[in-house]
């Protein structure tokens, strides 16, 4: 496809991804919402978590469940009762910030709720994961946290992690229990339950969870060791905290406003590959 081409599809591509941005019709917007290159894009992306999650033993059952913004008004989530090493982009549901299925033709999973919540209280907030990794579980049974200032990578991507009170799974008490930790933690032990964590992306979200399993999983082998398990630095903790503020990670060090102004900047649409996807698709049909 020759220069000319590809700034011509450009041009449709922006066109229509701001039409999308508009307001209009609630079911002409979701419609075209839910059949967007963008929806088919994360459609892939959840699925695709779904199973890592699921090989990684993240999950088991039908449990755990991921969603992600779709725009500014529209939800992509998976549905309920259906094992995430199954799931395929066909699954998933679009709901409105209110948790009302507007496409899809499976029931939205019953804790997006948790979702919702973590969404209206923070817009930085792209995708969220909820699951149960076995060694970060266990610290929520305890209601407990691990310990945080003794590997870097932790401290950089995550640093300290709350812990929010047990409540009914799929009620709205429990969806309401992150609030008071959702703008300085992207990573919430649920007590008795399991993890949930938010970021700009789904695959990030799925990171942080990565992350931390394997972070309460060291420690505790650290324990076993019968040698005392040596911190960081606060000098060399401060080094990070200053590499998170240019990242735009939250951190409870931080403090709420610092938090905010770092990830105010949240991402937006990449023109760019949606453009290629557009080009790939219409070569594959010449």
């Amino acid at each position: 496809m020759d220069q000319l081409d590809r700034q011509q599809v450009r041009e449709v591509v922006q066109a229509v991804l701001e039409a999308l941005r508009e307001p209009r019709g609630e079911e002409v917007a979701a419609s075209l919402a839910a059949s967007s290159f963008e929806a088919d894009a994360l459609r892939a992306e959840i699925s695709a978590v779904g199973r890592k999650l699921w090989q990684r033993q993240y999950v088991d059952g039908n449990g755990g469940n991921i969603s992600a913004r779709l725009n500014s008004r529209y939800i992509l989530c998976t549905p309920t009762m259906i094992s995430k090493g199954d799931l395929q982009p066909a699954d998933i549901c679009v709901t409105d910030l209110e948790g009302n299925i507007l496409a899809g033709d499976r029931l939205r999973t019953s804790e997006l709720l948790l979702h919702l919540e973590i969404y209206r209280a923070n817009p930085n907030a792209r995708a969220v994961v909820h699951c149960h990794p076995a060694h970060a579980t266990a610290f929520s049974l305890t209601g407990s946290a691990p310990p945080h200032g003794y590997i870097s990578e932790f401290e950089a991507f995550i640093g300290p992690v709350a812990v929010a009170p047990y409540e009914t799974p799929g009620t709205k008490a429990f969806a309401q229990t992150i609030l008071p930790f959702v703008h300085q933690h992207n990573t919430i032990l649920l007590s008795n339950h399991g993890v949930v964590c938010w970021a700009d992306t789904v695959t990030h979200a799925e990171w942080l969870v990565e992350i931390l399993e394997t972070y309460c999983r060291t420690w505790l082998l650290a324990q076993q060791i019968g040698r005392p398990v040596v911190p960081i630095p606060d000098e060399k903790i401060e080094d990070l905290l200053a590499l998170k503020r240019r990242m735009g990670m939250p951190d409870a060090r931080l403090g709420v406003d610092e938090c905010s102004d770092a990830a105010a900047n949240g991402p937006q649409t990449d023109l760019e590959s949606v453009v290629e996807r557009v080009i790939a698709r219409l070569g594959s049909r010449q």
